[in-house]
């Protein structure tokens, strides 16, 4: 009998070493890494710099307090403020903590306005957090049920309609933003139109509400920019980071520009773990290697070859209904369910994920190369022909 609490249906598997794009099991057994932690091993696993200043950091100092100044966090708030063209930075240690404080100051932005029901619109379909707020802001059902009352605050449309936000504009006067994600994750990869999110940020202009981006999953490379809205011409109010911004350390960020900025007093927000030496040496460390490596071509490079490779082989089969998504955030639409593909993979020595039911998802780190990105397109190619087959 496990002790372990019954969140996850867990595979029967337990690996014990990594190494660039690949992962060892218990059993020595190898597999290529398709998924990277769900977009948080950007860099790889047991990358050598990486490593080494963790190491380094750990012999110095782990951890002391928001009560104090932390000299790394103050060095990472600079170089990621100047990445992301941002004022301000908040560090906690998750992509909910993130889009928490995001939500918090949308909140507090709305009542110095004197609006005293402060509404978020959100969007269906997206993914927040579990948190109870972020949980309530999201917009998957399957993920809200049994939780309620949920917060509310919220008003949800339908994703990349930009009709549906104006007719609520019409209508509610206490909107005071608009959360999204540019493209959603576990909503099954699907890409916000750039016109729509050029269109919603003058929208938010025009009405005087934050814009506000989650880029828990698409940022810090993913797509082949640091960002995702980058190639939008747009700029957030607040911009919401995790999962790649550690590479498997844990830490988020919540970043702030224009009208968002000195919207947080001290007391207003905080954390314990946030921000703290080892996570932002961590962090540093990232983005180090991203640029020395040249990270964000080859998302964008490979990404394009892989996407292209499975559009020419998969396209033209009955039961494949899309293949959508940018850099190394790809995702395989099946007119079916078909989580059983995970377990189909293991079993060829890949992890790839299913996301929103009938979406093969792939997010390899971004250090991949040309060999491991055409033995991974190689492997999904025939594992989804073999499953249609039946």
């Amino acid at each position: 009998m496990s002790h372990l609490m019954n969140t996850y249906a867990r595979q029967p598997i337990a690996f014990v070493k990594g190494k660039g794009a690949w992962l060892w099991d218990e059993n020595d057994r190898v597999y290529l890494d398709a998924l990277s932690g769900i977009a948080v091993n950007g860099v790889g696993h047991a990358h050598p710099k990486l490593v080494k200043a963790i190491s380094d950091q750990a012999a110095q100092l782990i951890h002391t307090s928001n009560i104090y100044r932390v000299l790394r966090q103050e060095e990472l708030a600079n170089k990621l403020c100047a990445i992301a063209q941002m004022d301000q930075a908040f560090f906690c240690s998750s992509g909910a903590e993130a889009n928490e404080a995001a939500i918090k100051l949308a909140r507090l932005y709305g009542h110095h306005k004197g609006i005293e029901q402060p509404t978020i619109i959100v969007m269906e379909k997206a993914w927040h957090g579990r948190t109870i707020a972020t949980l309530s802001a999201t917009g998957s059902r399957k993920a809200q049920a049994g939780f309620e009352p949920l917060v509310a605050g919220f008003v949800r449309v339908p994703f990349n309609d930009l009709d549906a936000v104006k007719a609520v504009a019409q209508n509610n006067r206490n909107i005071v933003a608009v959360l999204l994600e540019p493209i959603q994750g576990e909503g099954g990869i699907r890409v916000a139109d750039t016109s729509y999110i050029q269109a919603l940020n003058q929208l938010c202009h025009q009405h005087d509400w934050l814009f506000m981006i989650d880029e828990v999953q698409t940022g810090i490379g993913r797509t082949g920019g640091w960002f995702a809205f980058e190639d939008m011409g747009v700029k957030p109010d607040v911009l919401a980071l995790a999962k790649g911004l550690g590479s498997g350390v844990p830490i988020g960020a919540c970043l702030a520009a224009g009208k968002a900025t000195d919207v947080f007093k001290p007391g207003n927000h905080g954390t314990t773990f946030g921000g703290g030496p080892l996570v932002c040496a961590a962090a540093l460390a990232t983005l180090e290697i991203m640029t020395e490596e040249n990270l964000l071509h080859n998302a964008a490079h490979l990404g394009q070859y892989m996407k292209e490779r499975l559009t020419t082989e998969l396209s033209p089969l009955l039961g494949v209904v899309d293949i959508r998504g940018k850099g190394l955030m790809l995702g395989i639409e099946l007119d079916r369910p078909c989580a059983e593909l995970v377990t189909h993979g293991l079993a060829q020595g890949l992890l790839i994920n299913v996301t929103s039911d009938k979406v093969v998802r792939l997010l390899p780190p971004l250090i991949i190369n040309q060999e491991e990105a055409t033995k991974i397109v190689d492997l999904v190619i025939s594992l989804i022909k073999d499953y249609l087959n039946g």
